[in-house]
């Protein structure tokens, strides 16, 4: 397949010559000491190197053009993904994730074109960190549900109230917040995506330490921040419709890097894995075809998405993919054990078990993702609400 392609210093050519540029430039500037947990340590070295990328004319590869994107098309993007994950890059899933995947997306396909020219940019550029403010406690992935309020006053939304698992919220410029501006409403129909600048004043941010060990989710509360209606995306009281196209970026294709990366992991236990460990081997194995398996689908989705916002069959992607992550984690503790090199230490598989375990909560639990799968894809009978 011909794709014509054009960058700093490079030729037009194929999807082959778009490869070989990848992983040339990838060896040449991948980062040589790994990322800082979290603080604002990790908040500097995120931003260097996604200014990094962008310097190099690789920030952005499928956003459009006409929004300071490359324009490329999603087989180049998932060869940039595939080359990523080879190099050993820092993880995909770090500060930059949610302005990269989430906000800079919905903004795209739901911002106003001053929204758009403001943010995108600084997105990436790598000088801005977003985080997400959706989740609460008691609304976490019912989101129809949320508290956190938003009252209009002139030409300003006056936000009160609570959100919690906020990645990055600590070290964020701006948040994608989503919150309740009709409070006698008992749907949906009641919330509104606004942008919040975390600088605000009446916002208190505490982080939260995980058992994997860093503190990288934050409670976020609201005492009477006042936010301009122009920074409202998709117009008050619509904010279910851009959050569900929000979701549907992260259920969907946002984290394909990672699962790339994941079934580059298991081609490594399985080699290191002996042969007087037969029961093992045969598990490993058999996540080595789970993988191949999700990873054609992840690619067949992100192709028939190519022109169009995510369908609700991301969900499968995403809950896929979370359990996926899981079990490779759980093999990997059972290879080497719990006291080996290998699993120790913060970047060790020990840190990604424990992390793991937030991959069937995190932008919908696993049973939310089962029930979205049974009603919007297979055209089931809705459960009791």
């Amino acid at each position: 397949m011909e794709s014509q392609i054009t960058m700093k210093g490079t030729m037009t050519g194929s999807i082959a010559d778009f490869r070989r540029a990848a992983r040339d430039w990838l060896e040449a500037n991948v980062p040589s000491e790994p990322s800082p947990e979290d603080g604002p340590d990790s908040r500097t070295y995120v931003l260097a190197w996604q200014k990094t990328q962008a310097q190099g004319g690789w920030a952005g590869l499928a956003w459009p053009r006409e929004v300071g994107g490359r324009g490329l098309s999603v087989l180049e993007q998932i060869v940039w993904f595939e080359e990523y994950a080879r190099a050993g890059a820092p993880s995909p899933l770090n500060a930059s994730f949610v302005g990269l995947n989430h906000a800079g997306p919905t903004l795209i396909a739901c911002g106003t074109p001053e929204q758009k020219a403001y943010h995108l940019p600084r997105i990436l550029a790598g000088e801005v960190i977003w985080c997400q403010g959706f989740s609460e406690p008691g609304a976490g992935s019912d989101l129809g549900s949320l508290r956190c309020r938003g009252r209009v006053e002139g030409d300003e939304l006056v936000i009160d109230g609570h959100k919690i698992w906020s990645s990055f919220a600590d070290i964020a410029d701006w948040q994608e917040l989503l919150v309740r501006t009709d409070p006698a409403a008992k749907t949906s129909g009641a919330l509104t995506w606004v942008i919040c600048p975390m600088d605000a004043p009446g916002i208190t941010v505490r982080p939260i330490r995980t058992m994997a060990g860093p503190h990288k989710y934050c409670e976020v509360f609201y005492d009477s921040v006042r936010i301009p209606l122009a920074n409202v995306v998709g117009g008050v009281n619509q904010g279910w419709a851009t959050a569900m196209s929000t979701l549907s970026f992260e259920r969907g294709t946002a984290g394909l890097a990672l699962l790339i990366g994941h079934t580059l992991k298991v081609e490594k236990l399985l080699a290191d894995c002996p042969m007087n460990r037969p029961e093992l081997r045969l598990r490993i194995a058999r996540l080595r075809a789970e993988g191949a398996s999700i990873r054609a689908a992840t690619y067949r989705f992100a192709l028939d998405c190519e022109s169009a916002v995510p369908d609700a069959s991301g969900s499968m992607m995403r809950l896929s993919f979370a359990e996926f992550a899981q079990r490779v984690t759980a093999a990997a503790i059972d290879l080497y054990g719990i006291d080996a090199a290998q699993v120790v230490g913060a970047h060790g598989w020990g840190h990604d078990y424990l992390d793991a375990f937030s991959e069937t909560i995190a932008g919908g639990t696993a049973e939310i993702q089962r029930n979205i799968i049974a009603e919007r894809v297979l055209g089931l009978p809705k459960g009791p609400r």
